[in-house]
């Protein structure tokens, strides 16, 4: 009997102190884990945004589109090097492209980060980055007209100046505002597509406005190798240049963004309802469009009148 109350005593006191150092432990831990949370309180949030992870590409993307800006102007002034600049700095800028795109990608498809208050951000950041693609444009137009419409003695007091043989507006102009115009009509076949979730149809689709823009880049190269006259043949031919090919070098970003959602699309990267990615593309395709319109009737047709 009284070794069965010596044990039973001792068994008390054994869960005591196990009860005692548990306790200990518990308020060890919690005590760190308020450290923790005093010092990393920032880390978590209530919303509904992306807080975007620091990144490199704004910086690389800088310095590659000073590369291709410098280096363009070091080889039309003949200095040594400039080529090899430009090469380098538009190489790096399709890395960028690359890199960039892949780390949105993850953040919209695998990490799950583009909410649909982001996505509303996404949409508005590029309607305003289009407005300032309009603006760019309009530099070039406002150039065009100022030059055009009163035309300096330095010309010849007319327009087009004197010796400048214009591009025949009915040929490869007009072929290629159908090309382009038929590839806007496609993109929003693709886009109505992949919102009733006809798959097959979106990448039928999407790879004939793929097609489209090549034929188009390679009409537009084939009329500057044609072309009767240079950028450096009064001020024609630096708006005619000018206003041209920054449209093909946007044509050329429009198919890289097109390339890749098709790839996306492939992937099942989209959704009825989450495909800004896609949308995005699509918006720059059909501004694209609007700006060819307008060099058409004004550069090419209007501008090329004797």
């Amino acid at each position: 009997m009284i070794n069965l109350v010596l044990k039973n005593l001792l068994s008390f006191k054994t869960q005591n102190d196990n009860h005692s150092e548990i306790t200990v432990k518990d308020k060890k831990s919690n005590f760190f884990v308020n450290i923790f949370n005093i010092q990393y309180k920032y880390i978590k949030t209530q919303h509904t945004w992306h807080l975007v992870d620091p990144s490199p590409w704004p910086l690389v993307a800088a310095l590659a589109a000073f590369f291709m800006t410098s280096g363009g102007v070091l080889y039309m002034q003949n200095f040594l090097g400039g080529g090899q600049l430009l090469v380098t700095g538009f190489i790096l800028l399709l890395y960028v492209m690359f890199t960039w795109w892949r780390d949105i990608v993850r953040e919209a498809t695998y990490e799950d980060q583009h909410t649909f208050s982001v996505q509303r951000g996404l949409r508005l950041g590029m309607v305003l980055f289009i407005v300032s693609e309009i603006m760019f444009f309009f530099a070039f137009f406002w150039a065009f007209f100022h030059s055009s419409l009163s035309p300096t003695f330095n010309i010849g007091g007319i327009w087009p100046p004197e010796s400048i043989v214009t591009i025949e507006t009915f040929g490869i102009p007009l072929t290629n505002t159908v090309i382009l115009l038929s590839s806007g009509a496609t993109v929003t076949w693709a886009h109505h597509a992949l919102i009733v979730r006809a798959k097959k149809h979106a990448l039928i689709s999407l790879i004939l406005t793929i097609i489209l823009a090549a034929i188009f880049t390679f009409l537009q190269g084939l009329e500057y190798v044609e072309a009767p006259f240079t950028i450096t043949d009064s001020v024609f031919g630096s708006c005619f240049y000018m206003a041209t090919g920054f449209h093909g070098f946007h044509v050329f970003v429009g198919t890289c963004t097109l390339m890749v959602s098709l790839i996306r699309l492939i992937f099942n990267h989209f959704t009825n309802t989450h495909h800004f990615g896609f949308e995005s593309a699509a918006w720059y395709w059909h501004f694209v469009d609007v700006v060819w319109l307008f060099l058409f009737i004004t550069v090419y047709w209007w501008g090329g009148i004797h």
